[in-house]
């Protein structure tokens, strides 16, 4: 087995959209973001030649060394109450996994963090009860790693890229010294992962059964085409403007967000300010502009440059750094959390 040479380093994301690719100067920050390439998960020859671009200097058979970044269909990212005086209880955590998120935890590789700040859950601690549990199925790892494998591209790390997400939009509110709570939202083909992050971390997870799929009949409908899968090839495409009829679109996802953000409101008093859509390719990018508008908030737009540039990473050239936006925010965190803050360095 042959691998590349590992001076630069590679960044790849996998999700429903396709496949995102990064080579940057070095492995940790400090780094230069020197390449981007994006292309169809399911085009064998387009991720070839994007690999060629990536690595022009790769020889053939030779492996790609990559941190790479998963949307896994049944990842866990979810907010848990816990009970102290039951940590030492044998079973108490595996229980909980069980009975409130339906998982089998000797199915998934599991850990469990501070929702506050990203770091290790203390089980050690007599008071700290609120937990985040994040994690991935096995078979849903396997599958990843056989697949990266298979298209050329040598898994050194594999990460949760909604995890590193939350991570790198909780650093930059405080960068950009933002108050209000942020609802960010992963809308995948068949279901929706709604978050609500504020000063104090991770406050709010919820799972939708509400993706794009639940969209299609809706376009069927109202354009009056003569079957879904019609419906389906204008909606991914980039030949119609589906903006007048975002609200239509939305109304059974927003009813769902408005219940979460009704009892998140009631119960901190707070008020969400503005919301982000990850991961969501730039053809569907109206989407999170209808959804701002009916909850009434702002979008939450990032200074990529400025902010990248406070944590060690820049862009090889203006062009570069204009690439940059919502749909590439996943790949952007796999890169962040080789960063080392000044405090992490005392």
């Amino acid at each position: 087995m042959l691998f590349s040479h590992k001076t630069h380093g590679f960044f790849v994301e996998l999700n429903n959209y396709g496949v995102l690719l990064a080579r940057t100067s070095a492995k940790s920050c400090p780094m230069m973001v020197e390449a981007f390439k994006i292309c169809p998960g399911n085009d064998a020859e387009a991720l070839g030649a994007a690999l060629a671009e990536i690595h022009p200097k790769r020889r053939g058979g030779a492996f790609i060394h990559a941190k790479c970044g998963l949307y896994p269909a049944k990842r866990l990212v979810r907010r848990a109450t816990l009970e102290p005086k039951r940590y030492k209880e044998d079973g108490y955590l595996n229980d909980v996994v069980n009975s409130q998120f339906r998982v089998e935890p000797e199915k998934f590789t599991l850990a469990i963090l501070n929702p506050g700040n990203g770091a290790d859950f203390d089980l050690g601690s007599a008071v700290d009860k609120d937990a985040l549990f994040v994690g991935m199925a096995n078979d849903e790892i396997s599958e990843a790693q056989a697949l990266l494998v298979s298209k050329g591209i040598f898994p050194d790390r594999l990460e949760l890229t909604t995890v590193a997400t939350l991570g790198a939009i909780g650093d930059y509110l405080q960068f950009a010294n933002i108050s209000t709570p942020t609802l960010v939202l992963e809308i995948d083909t068949d279901s929706t992962q709604s978050f609500i992050l504020s000063s104090t971390g991770v406050d709010s997870t919820r799972p939708i059964p509400q993706g794009l799929n639940a969209m299609i009949p809706i376009v069927q409908k109202e354009l009056g085409l003569k079957d879904e899968e019609s419906a389906r090839k204008l909606f991914y495409s980039n030949t119609f403007d589906f903006t007048g009829m975002g609200s239509v679109l939305t109304k059974k996802l927003l009813k769902e967000l408005q219940s979460s953000i009704g009892f998140y409101e009631v119960q901190t008093g707070q008020s969400i300010g503005q919301v982000i859509c990850t991961m969501l390719p730039s053809k569907l990018g109206w989407l999170e502009t209808a959804i701002a508008n009916q909850l009434g908030v702002g979008l939450l737009k990032i200074d990529y440059t400025t902010w990248l540039q406070s944590r060690g990473i820049s862009f090889d050239g203006k062009a570069m750094a204009a690439e940059v936006d919502s749909r590439w925010l996943g790949l952007v965190s796999l890169m962040l959390t080789n960063h080392v803050t000044p405090a992490e360095k005392k």
